[in-house]
């Protein structure tokens, strides 16, 4: 599963969640079997081949309807401000589910 973060830098222990319009550094995040197996860092979101799985935002009044119309979920993660504390919040199913009629 391939999971992109917005954030303010590229940086794996420093680095926090942006909202989108403040984006700095997108961090694409390989996940699967409980853990981040490749972690890759892009300056522009159209740099980006790989098939996005699951984007997580800072705040739920993002403009997210582009990724919904490509079929990407949407997690919001409104109390975590670092990457890592995003993606421990993700392995324990805390964050938010962003989606039509929620």
């Amino acid at each position: 599963m391939n999971i992109l973060i917005p954030a303010d830098m590229a940086d794996k222990e420093e680095a926090k969640i942006t909202p989108l319009d403040e984006v700095s550094v997108w961090h694409l995040l390989e996940f699967y079997d409980g853990q981040v197996h490749n972690y890759q860092f892009y300056n522009k979101k159209d740099d980006i081949k790989e098939f996005i799985d699951v984007i997580i935002v800072k705040d739920q009044s993002e403009y997210v309807w582009p990724y919904m119309e490509e079929g990407i979920a949407v997690l919001v993660a409104p109390i975590q401000m670092y990457v890592e504390d995003v993606m421990e919040a993700f392995l324990f199913k805390e964050l938010h589910d962003l989606n039509i009629g929620n």
